[in-house]
């Protein structure tokens, strides 16, 4: 089986699911309800899963000033791939509800540790459902194994490292609503707006009917956004750092890999007043 490094269709995963090269990972989460995402994994997942919780598994919280999902320690992460049975060598699958932005985040954790064979299940639980394909009840205990990585520090920033790369020329892309970018609606943090120089691309707009838009199709639109910028020297942000992961993975399905993530995101930018805030389109 060739590695699955970006997407994997419902349809190819189900004919390699029961490999056991090949480990499952649910995402599913609300920010509404923390809670929901498990309770609906207890309900039914897709065979052979395991639940990944974003704020437990995917975020340290004892991080200070880094935003509402901090980016974890590789020792924490590291260790809970252990405990999930996972290696370097899995073909590791990860889906959410649908449009895969909490998948995202695990996807890009995976990738900054060089973990190539790790893939997005493309239109999530809501499609491999309506396809009608095999889910199950039962909560399988994995084996224990060792996962040892460190991460890619040089893709992973902080608000000082993209305010210096926003004054040397580089481009910052914010994965967040049109409304909440330009300051006149903030559902989640403290304050509205965004960083000054940031360009808006909302993140559904890689999709397409829930399913990621065509290699071509995702090249196109952000080689017109880059306009020139090598996606070596663009960032991406979100509120917290999990949706502009969806942004990162659009791009490498697009081939325009090395763009780097503001851990941070707007709720990290914002945790010091002292930073300038733009409010305009």
């Amino acid at each position: 089986m060739a590695g699955w490094n970006t997407l994997v269709p419902a349809e190819t995963l189900a004919i390699g699911i029961g490999r056991p090269d090949v480990a499952i990972l649910d995402c599913r989460f609300s920010l509404a309800n923390p809670g929901a995402g498990e309770s609906a994994f207890l309900t039914a997942h897709l065979p052979g899963a395991i639940y990944v919780h974003l704020d437990r598994d995917l975020s340290d919280h004892s991080k200070h000033g880094a935003g509402r999902h901090p980016w974890p320690d590789a020792a924490a992460f590291t260790a809970k791939l252990g405990e999930w049975g996972i290696t370097p060598q899995h073909q590791v699958v990860i889906y959410d509800d649908g449009d895969g932005a909490h998948a995202a985040r695990l996807w890009f954790l995976l990738r900054m540790l060089g973990h190539e064979k790790v893939a997005v299940l493309d239109g999530g639980w809501l499609r491999w459902t309506s396809l009608g394909l095999p889910v199950e009840t039962q909560v399988r205990k994995p084996m224990k194994a060792r996962y040892v990585g460190q991460f890619d520090d040089t893709r992973l920033l902080d608000a000082a490292q993209v305010q210096a790369r926003l004054d040397a020329g580089e481009m910052l892309i914010d994965a967040r609503s049109a409304d909440r970018f330009r300051g006149e609606n903030e559902p989640i943090d403290r304050v509205a707006g965004h960083v000054p120089g940031a360009v808006n691309r909302p993140y559904p707009e890689n999709l397409v009917e829930g399913r990621f838009k065509s290699p071509m199709q995702l090249a196109d639109e952000f080689r017109a956004l880059l306009d020139g910028t090598p996606p070596e020297r663009a960032m991406v942000m979100c509120g917290s750092g999990v949706t502009a992961c969806h942004h990162l993975l659009a791009m490498e399905r697009a081939g325009l890999r090395g763009a780097r993530l503001f851990t941070g995101s707007w709720s990290g930018w914002i945790s010091d007043p002292a930073r300038p805030i733009a409010k305009d389109a």
